[in-house]
């Protein structure tokens, strides 16, 4: 595993297993069989998120059946920007090899969705949305991809709806962010506001690291953004 083999052992836990530990183990040259794996219902570690999301990215940037040389630069310039120079370098690097590879999307999830909590669920489809629109542009199929993706995390349709529309706005974006309708009483958008916050809270995913606490302060300011933008319509104090 060569430079990578500290990397391995020292911050995943059940990522080793499962469908996203044969990718890693491909990415890698040989399978990971030599790392011992973490029993299930251990908390999700910093290296648990980046490799769900390396392989997820896979998959959605897959989606179109055609990776273009644009589109990992795309990636690349997102990596960066949320993870500084050296994380991204060795992400590119095993995105590649992993890109080389059908993905069980299903049961990649699957383990996901058995393994992590909500919050850091919530922060991948964050992180996933970004990677779609990274090129300024709306692709379809990534869309239908990442939406798919959620689902078999078993992540709720109001905060899959809520994540996109920090994305793609429209005039009821900002209400959708607080997963509340246009005619929701004043009451019911402080309720909401109050509501949201603890779920997006950056707290909730301190533990995957500074990087990704950080990710998670821009989702958190959107929905700061977005109740803000309803307060001065409406005219709440």
């Amino acid at each position: 595993m060569g430079k990578y083999g500290k990397w391995i052992g020292g911050t995943l836990g059940w990522a080793v297993g499962g469908p996203i530990g044969a990718l890693l183990g491909f990415a890698f040259g040989s399978m990971i069989d030599g790392v011992s794996v973490t029993a299930l219902s251990q908390p999700t570690q910093s290296g648990d998120f980046v490799a769900s999301l390396l392989v997820l990215t896979a998959a959605v940037m897959k989606a179109d059946q055609k990776i273009l040389k644009s589109e990992l630069e795309f990636v690349k310039q997102f990596f960066l920007k949320q993870f500084g120079a050296n994380l991204t370098e060795q992400n590119m690097l095993l995105l590649r090899e992993i890109l080389k590879k059908e993905i069980p999307v299903r049961d990649v999830c699957f383990q996901i969705k058995q393994s992590m909590e909500y919050s850091a669920r919530l922060q991948l489809i964050h992180f996933l949305f970004g990677v779609a629109t990274a090129d300024g542009q709306l692709h379809a199929d990534e869309i239908i991809v990442i939406e798919d993706i959620a689902r078999f995390m078993n992540i709720q349709l109001n905060d899959i709806a809520s994540i996109k529309a920090m994305f793609f706005k429209d005039t009821k974006s900002a209400y959708t962010i607080l997963e509340i309708t246009p005619d929701a009483t004043e009451d019911e958008i402080k309720k909401a506001y109050r509501k949201m916050a603890v779920k997006y809270h950056p707290d909730k995913v301190s533990q995957l690291g500074e990087e990704v606490e950080n990710a998670a302060k821009v989702k958190f300011q959107e929905l700061n953004a977005a109740y803000e933008q309803i307060k001065k319509q409406r005219g709440i104090n």
